[in-house]
């Protein structure tokens, strides 16, 4: 299964391309499909590429509830 995770925009660079932060972990990706992307945006990103822009307070609840699932998962019976 894939999935396609919201992530923080840190850096706008040249030929639409970004680097973008999930959990401390920095990436190159394109921007190709998505207009109007600035440092400190948010954006779905799936596969290397930004799908779309998402809300900041949403992406926030959404990764929330990733933290939650991973803690959920590496709790003791």
């Amino acid at each position: 299964m894939c999935l396609a995770m919201p992530s923080k925009v840190v850096e706008v660079m040249a030929d639409d391309m970004a680097i973008i932060e999930l959990g401390g972990v920095k990436k190159t990706i394109s921007l190709g499909l998505v207009e109007d992307v600035v440092p400190g945006d948010y954006v779905i990103v799936h596969v290397g590429y930004a799908l779309s822009k998402v809300d900041e307070e949403e992406a926030l609840k959404t990764l929330a509830l990733f933290a939650e699932m991973t803690a959920a998962e590496s709790a003791p019976a």
